[in-house]
C-alpha cells in the first residue's frame, strides 16, 4: 500500500474516532430536551460528558489537520465548497463549549435556560450537518476542471444529503441515549433505555434506506459488507438495550458508527471528492495528495504521537467511568 492510500485510511480512522466519541456527546446534548425533565436531570446529562467532551473534539482537529497536510487539494476544495455549513458547524462547536462553561456562572433562570438551549441546538445542528456533508462527499458535488467547487449551497441540500443528515442525527441521538443509560442510575437510566429503543427503530429504518441508496449509487463489495455490518450491529445494539445490557448496547452502537463511516469511505475510494459533472474532474488520492516526502514525515510523527494520545484518552474514560444520578449532584455554589 502506497503512502497516499495509507493516509486515506488514517484519515478515515480519525473521522471514525471523532464520530464514535463526539457522536454520543452530541446525542447527550440533544437529550437535554428530549429526555431530561428538569434542571437537575439536565445537569446529570451534562455531567456524563463533562470530563470528556473537549477531548472528543480533538479528533476533529486532528482529522482536519491530517487532511490539510496529506491531501491539500482535497482540503482546499472541501472547505471552500462547503464553507457555509462547515462555518455553521464551527460556530456551533464554539458556542457549545462556551455554554458548558458559562451555564453555571450565574444563578438566574433565564441565563441558565438560554445556555441550555444553546447546548441543545449546537449539538443537534452539527449532528445533522456532518451527515449532510459526508453524504454530499460520497455522492459527488459540482467540481469543475480546475478542481474547484462550482455549485452553491442549495446544491448541497439534495434529498440524499438531507437523508444522510437525518441518519447521523438519529444515530448519534441513539448512541447518546445508550451512553446515558450506561452512565446514570435511577429513573433517568430506565427512561434513557426506553427512549433509545424508540430512537433506534427510527434510526434503523433511516439507515437502511440511506445505506442502500449510497450502495446503489457508488458502492462495491467492500462497502456492501460494511453496510450490512452497520445494520446488523444496530439491531444487536437494540436487542442488548432491550435486555438492559447497556455496556454491550453502547459497544454495538459504536460499531454501527464505525461501520457506517467505513462504508462511506469505502464507497468514496479511490476518490476523495468525486465530481458530479464528469469523473475526469474528480479529486483522487493521487492527484490531491502531498509529496511523498511530506507523507513520510507525517507517518513518523503519527506513529509516535498517536499511541500517547490514545493511552491518555483511555485513561480519562477509565477515571470517569462511574455512574451518576441526581443524588450525586453538588449543591449550587452561593452567588
Amino acid at each position: 500500500m502506497e503512502l497516499p492510500q495509507i493516509w486515506f485510511v488514517l484519515i478515515a480512522v480519525l473521522w471514525t474516532g471523532y464520530f464514535f466519541l463526539e457522536g454520543f456527546d452530541f446525542g447527550v446534548g440533544v437529550l437535554t430536551k428530549l429526555l431530561a425533565r428538569d434542571r437537575s436531570e439536565r445537569r446529570v446529562l451534562i455531567n456524563t460528558i463533562g470530563p470528556v467532551w473537549d477531548g472528543n473534539e480533538v479528533w476533529l482537529l486532528t482529522a482536519g489537520g491530517a487532511t490539510f497536510a496529506a491531501f491539500p487539494e482535497w482540503y482546499a476544495t472541501l472547505f471552500s465548497g462547503f464553507y457555509l455549513p462547515l462555518l455553521l458547524i464551527l460556530v456551533c462547536l464554539i458556542l457549545r463549549g462556551v455554554a458548558f462553561e458559562y451555564r453555571v456562572k450565574r444563578p438566574e433562570e433565564k441565563w441558565q435556560r438560554n445556555w441550555e438551549h444553546t447546548i441543545f441546538w449546537c449539538s443537534l445542528l452539527p449532528a445533522f450537518l456532518w451527515g449532510v456533508a459526508f453524504a454530499n462527499l460520497v455522492h459527488g458535488v459540482r467540481i469543475g476542471p480546475d478542481k474547484e467547487y462550482v455549485g452553491n449551497v442549495l446544491d448541497l441540500l439534495a434529498p440524499h444529503a438531507l437523508l444522510g443528515g437525518l441518519v447521523t442525527l438519529a444515530l448519534f441521538t441513539f448512541h447518546g441515549a445508550v451512553f446515558t443509560a450506561l452512565k446514570t442510575v435511577g429513573d433517568i437510566r430506565s427512561r434513557a433505555r426506553a427512549l433509545a429503543e424508540r430512537i433506534g427503530v427510527v434510526t434503523a429504518v433511516l439507515a437502511v434506506v440511506f445505506l442502500g441508496w449510497t450502495q446503489l449509487d457508488r458502492g462495491g463489495v467492500a462497502s456492501f459488507v460494511a453496510a450490512a455490518v452497520a445494520v446488523a450491529s444496530l439491531l444487536v445494539a437494540l436487542e442488548a438495550n432491550r435486555r438492559g445490557r447497556e455496556g454491550w448496547s453502547f459497544s454495538w452502537s459504536g460499531l454501527t458508527i464505525v461501520a457506517v463511516v467505513a462504508m462511506l469511505f469505502l464507497a468514496l475510494f479511490p476518490d476523495v471528492m468525486p465530481s458530479s459533472l464528469t469523473p475526469e474532474w474528480s479529486l483522487t488520492i493521487d492527484n490531491a495528495s502531498s509529496s511523498p516526502y511530506t507523507l513520510k514525515i507525517m507517518t513518523w510523527c503519527a506513529g509516535i504521537a498517536t499511541p500517547v494520545v490514545l493511552l491518555y484518552q483511555g485513561w480519562t474514560y477509565w477515571v470517569f467511568r462511574k455512574r451518576i444520578g441526581t443524588q450525586h449532584l453538588a449543591e449550587p455554589a452561593p452567588h
